[in-house]
């Protein structure tokens, strides 16, 4: 199964899924878009009120921030892949809760798997947690730290510079830096870019030699 193929089935799964009570107040799924082939892959924390209506992630302000964010850096929408922890909207916007987080896991896990993205950028505290347990956004954000066959980069939500115009100028200056770490990250794992429709078999055995 091609990765394009495997992320289609897993939207597909995710779009009944009832492993969590969240199921029971979202009106569209949000599995997460963007090439199957994304060398970064961005990961927030839930759908809010626009993405439950469309079935799309970032799609409100933060959504359209983070596309001026994107720009700056020289990027566009189309070039990563978004998506977020949970995959339904908790309700009234709140926290995930751990059952949620843990039912939404094993899809995420398997959406970074068929990516296999040389960078993965986690947009807020819960998907910080998931690669960096106990630490503080205002201390690691920017930071490229390897953590397995991949790098991670925690940087401010969107939504939160938004709401706390005195982290505007770091989110901004964050994502400045994100053609530079990409070559960083690029030249740290020695993989080709891997097309659409399939991966490197031999990037397996490259990895285990780093």
């Amino acid at each position: 199964m091609s990765a394009e193929e495997t992320l289609a089935q897993i939207a597909k799964e995710v779009s009944t899924c009832r492993k969590c009570a969240l199921y029971h107040s979202r009106k569209l799924s949000v599995p997460g878009e963007g090439p199957a082939n994304s060398e970064i892959m961005f990961i927030g924390e839930g759908p809010g009120f626009y993405e439950n209506e469309q079935g799309r992630p970032f799609v409100g302000a933060a959504g359209n921030f983070l596309n001026e964010l994107l720009a700056e850096a020289g990027l566009k929408r189309s070039d990563v892949w978004i998506g977020n922890v949970v995959k339904c909207r908790p309700p009234g916007n709140r926290d995930p809760l751990p059952e949620e987080l843990s039912a939404c896991d094993e899809y995420l896990e398997r959406q970074i798997a068929a990516i296999n993205p040389k960078i993965i950028i986690t947009l807020g505290r819960y998907s910080m947690g998931k690669y960096m347990p106990g630490a503080k956004i205002s201390s690691t954000h920017g930071q490229m730290r390897r953590v397995g066959d991949r790098f991670v980069i925690a940087m401010f939500h969107p939504a939160a510079a938004l709401h706390q115009v005195a982290l505007k100028p770091a989110i901004m200056k964050d994502f400045a830096q994100l053609p530079k770490l990409l070559e960083q990250a690029r030249a740290a794992l020695k993989r080709s870019v891997p097309s659409a429709a399939e991966e490197p078999k031999e990037d397996p055995k490259q990895l285990s030699l780093f």
